[in-house]
């Protein structure tokens, strides 16, 4: 049995009258723009695109022609080739940006109590590529040849499943799908776990490797993505006049979330606060926002909420990462809401979407925008919004175009929002070493 962790239990009461507080001590990513966090973070702030033609299958009767590969991944680089077999892309990447963020934190699982060590990894299609693999394999050669290990790599919980078992964490475990807002609802639930006593470390964000001809074909018919097939890098143009669509990706983001007091016993390095969290629906439509945004609305406003109980308010925020998908609808409504939320302390802040460089990483998306904002406030610099050179009149905001900006942030929201409606919004701070 691991020894006791050296904290002591939360219970979920904080100290003076505060609520608990949750801290974000290690990031890891795999990403259309590196393997790392430091590769993908780097040429956020150069303004590379990660966008670029399929090349793992003809998409040549497609409409879209393109999207956010993950380029050189190389899974028995990082992983036993005997397990790589035994896993779906999908939990490959969880994998490996969960060991980036586990280094990067400094943990020594072997010092912690694993019952109170949780992990929380969002998917919206899980294993898909497992799925059909199998398939073609009991077509062609029957059932008796499909893989035992089919079904623990399609569930889309999985990824969490595995990554505690590589660890021996027994804490709270699960999955979130919440469409293309699950990365962020993943980190959150996360942040409420720890909040409410039940664990002392989260390993939280989301995982997608849904890049396969029925699912790109799926949002195809749709027409919900670029067809800008002359020109990838510059497809996803978020708030722009000309944008015609969001550009589907893969990849995985994963943060360490822990309660205050475990990462200050056992000395680790604090990247930033978690003070707000919010998640709703529209209750409206399965594939188009509300028309007036008021799901991601009050998902904002509930996010505000909680960081007022850490003395944060709407005039705080400097920094919102923007979901921000380049379609023409999410974009002037996100504008509404922002406007709707924060008033006109929304026009004296800097909002800008790496969507506009990443694509739409699905499950994923709300984890690595989450990563973003942490390198803000780790770094002071906000990354661009790229291919933004017509701004659209309905969406008048500073998007922060096609230029990084160094300015001092100590405030950031990010918004998610995806198919059936679903909403949420995550807020972080820049760490002080005192209450609330």
């Amino acid at each position: 049995m691991a020894e006791q962790s050296v904290s002591p239990h939360s219970n979920g009461a904080g100290h003076n009258g505060y609520p608990p507080r949750v801290v974000i001590t290690g990031v890891g990513a795999v990403t259309p723009l590196g393997l790392n966090v430091d590769e993908t973070w780097q040429n956020l702030l150069t303004g590379k695109s990660g966008i670029d033609y399929f090349s793992r299958f003809d998409a040549s009767d497609m409409k879209t022609t393109f999207g956010g590969e993950v380029k050189d991944f190389i899974p028995e680089d990082y992983l036993d080739r005997k397990e790589v077999r035994r896993m779906d892309p999908y939990i490959q990447f969880a994998m490996v940006a969960t060991a980036e963020a586990v280094r990067d934190a400094k943990l020594d699982f072997s010092q912690e109590d694993g019952s109170r060590v949780g992990v929380i990894i969002g998917s919206c299609v899980g294993g898909i590529q497992t799925i059909l693999e199998s398939h073609d394999v009991m077509t062609a050669r029957g059932v008796r040849r499909i893989s035992p290990f089919t079904i623990p790599n399609i569930l889309v919980d999985s990824a969490a499943g595995r990554v505690a078992i590589e660890y021996g964490l027994q804490g709270p475990n699960f999955a979130v799908v919440n469409a293309c807002a699950s990365g962020t609802a993943a980190t959150g639930e996360a942040f409420e776990v720890i909040r409410r006593g039940d664990a002392d470390v989260i390993i939280a964000g989301g995982s997608e490797a849904a890049l396969v001809p029925v699912i790109v074909g799926g949002f195809d018919v749709t027409n919900a993505m670029s067809r800008r097939n002359d020109d990838p890098t510059r497809a996803c143009r978020p708030f722009d006049v000309e944008r015609d669509g969001f550009v589907m990706s893969e990849g995985s983001a994963i943060l360490i979330l822990e309660s205050l007091e475990h990462a200050q016993a056992r000395g680790a390095r604090i990247y930033a606060e978690v003070i707000g969290y919010g998640n709703t629906a529209d209750a409206q439509s399965m594939v188009a926002p509300h028309e007036q945004a008021m799901g991601a609305i009050g998902s904002m406003r509930m996010a505000l909420r909680k960081a007022a109980q850490y003395g944060v308010s709407a005039k705080d925020v400097d920094y919102i990462n923007a979901h921000g998908t380049s379609t023409p609808l999410n974009d002037p409504l996100e504008t509404l809401a922002i406007k709707e939320v924060l008033g006109e302390h929304a026009y004296s802040l800097r909002v800008s979407s790496t969507k506009s460089m990443l694509g739409h990483l699905l499950a994923a998306a709300g984890a690595i925008e989450a990563v973003v904002c942490v390198k803000t406030i780790q770094t002071g610099w906000i990354p661009p919004t790229t291919n933004l050179d017509s701004q659209d009149p309905a969406c008048d905001l500073n998007y922060t175009p096609n230029q990084a900006v160094q300015t001092k942030v100590h405030v950031t929201m990010s918004n998610s929002f995806g198919f059936g409606g679903h909403n949420s919004c995550i807020m972080l701070r820049e760490y002080e070493d005192k209450p609330a």
